[in-house]
């Protein structure tokens, strides 16, 4: 049996955001948006007490690579198209 994990890291400027409530409010509608759409787990693992910046890991798993690449690529793409955020970074790896 072939499993396939990818892990994207985004990092993400809000820089609108004047208080960490209103990161977290924009960075909250974001994560459950991904996760409804595209079946992942999402959780923000830096800069968690940065007022405009943040990185999100977003995993998931399948049991074809392609379909696993497509999907996190979709998620990259979403990011970069945000109104109330900046992409700045974004790396995919494998597990």
């Amino acid at each position: 049996m072939a499993t396939t994990i990818g892990l994207v890291h985004l990092k993400l400027n809000v820089a609108q955001a004047t208080s960490l409530k209103d990161k977290r409010r924009v960075l909250k509608s974001f994560k459950d948006r991904l996760r409804n759409g595209h079946n992942v787990s999402v959780a923000e693992v830096e800069d968690q007490d940065s007022r405009r910046w943040s990185v999100l890991a977003v995993a998931m798993v399948g049991g074809d690579r392609r379909y696993v690449e497509g999907g996190l690529q979709k998620i990259v793409n979403a990011a970069a198209n945000h109104r109330d955020m900046i992409l700045a970074d974004s790396q995919i790896e494998w597990l």
